[in-house]
């Protein structure tokens, strides 16, 4: 028998799922956010009309950002509006929640994030609200290994600039911050990478408030979390993930993709 160690089979594995998303036909920007919202509505994100899924737009000062009053679990292609650096209206119609201003701020000082999404699921908000920054010590968590920051005083409603000036600063150049008293944001290089961390942020966050009520978190080797870390935001693994979501999500409910 061969022997394959971890980082050989990463390393093929990789290559086979890049491979295997080079042929498969792409959904469009906004069907990609259409979607994402439909998954994280599906998996515990639909908090009324607080979540938001949102994208760069063509021009890097632009975003595409649902109008107020679409829910996740009902947001298609044709609700999405462009909004300019000024947060007015470009293209689409409806008007944009002034919540989302704030990712304004994000894209602005990031220039390697294309998709924002800030929700206020369960678990992350009850972990919020005691002051605990995310953990990340299971496998299945590794996204956030290292790589989650966390805002540790609510500065209020985040409508206006001061308040995306403090969480694009506290953000600072990890993939994911918790926000006390608030929610999660997950910010991504793509709309699917964005997605799929919301889903597990929210997973990290369930286990960990689990862990914590029978015994104390035991941490992963460093080398070994770093290593799990760089796989579960490996592009091809985050595509093949966000399809398997996009399946379930596009098996129930109305068609998104109009």
């Amino acid at each position: 028998m061969t022997d394959v160690s971890m980082a050989d089979e990463i390393s093929r594995m990789s290559a086979a799922l890049a491979a295997d998303e080079a042929t498969t036909d792409a959904f469009s920007l906004r069907e990609t956010l259409a979607i994402a919202c439909r998954i994280l509505g599906n998996n515990g994100h639909g908090s009324g009309l607080a979540g938001q899924m949102t994208a760069r737009g063509d021009d890097p000062t632009t975003m595409w950002t649902l109008p107020y009053g679409v829910g996740f679990e009902e947001a298609k292609v044709s609700d999405y509006v462009l909004v300019d650096k000024n947060f007015d209206v470009i293209e689409g119609s409806g008007r944009p929640s002034p919540a989302n201003r704030f990712h304004l701020h994000v894209y602005a000082t990031r220039p390697d994030v294309m998709s924002i999404v800030h929700t206020h699921p369960v678990n992350c908000s009850a972990l919020a609200m005691i002051g605990e920054p995310l953990r990340a010590e299971h496998m299945d968590t590794m996204f956030f290994y290292e790589d989650t920051a966390f805002l540790p005083h609510w500065p209020g409603v985040p409508f206006g600039d001061g308040e995306g000036e403090i969480i694009s600063t506290a953000l600072g150049d990890k993939s994911a911050i918790l926000l006390a008293h608030h929610g999660q944001l997950c910010a991504g290089v793509t709309v699917e990478a964005a997605c799929v961390m919301g889903v597990f942020i929210e997973r990290a966050a369930e286990l960990q408030l689990k862990a914590m009520a029978v015994g104390t978190i035991q941490s992963v080797t460093p080398e070994l979390g770093q290593q799990a870390h760089g796989w579960r935001h490996d592009p091809g693994g985050i595509a093949t993930t966000f399809r398997y979501f996009a399946r379930q999500a596009l098996k129930t409910g109305d068609d998104p993709l109009q």
